[in-house]
């Protein structure tokens, strides 16, 4: 599961990274709405991005390899649909983003729902 840490990180550093952008150089160019909507996505990423880590920890864990494999690829894809769709709708102003978020949010739910079968089992 040297995957999840490897998404994890990189997500880690690049939750850093936005975040950083968003304080320093967006907080003169968005307004307050949208560098809020942005700040969401930087919140969601880095808790997510923790979130892979620990799956990789938890991969040594548990027995259920595949549903704790299940559960990163879900937490990933939610960091891209969900952060991924709030950036892009704060930086571009595009509505079509907007339908994109709570798919991404299902993806967490998803995710973490299968970390709580996996210890379950």
């Amino acid at each position: 599961m040297k995957i999840f840490l490897l998404l994890g990180s990189v997500n880690a550093f690049l939750s850093v990274a936005l975040g950083a952008f968003g304080a320093h150089y967006l907080k003169q160019k968005l307004t307050p709405d949208k560098l809020d909507v942005f700040h969401t996505g930087v919140q969601y990423h880095m808790i997510h991005a923790l979130g892979l880590i620990l799956i990789a920890i938890l991969s040594d864990k548990l027995s259920n390899s595949s549903l704790v494999n299940a559960s990163g690829w879900a937490i990933f894809i939610g960091i891209v649909l969900f952060s991924g769709s709030l950036y892009a709708l704060s930086l571009t102003g595009l509505k079509i983003f907007g339908p994109i978020t709570p798919l991404g949010g299902l993806s967490f739910l998803v995710g973490w729902m299968l970390i709580a079968i996996a210890a379950w089992k």
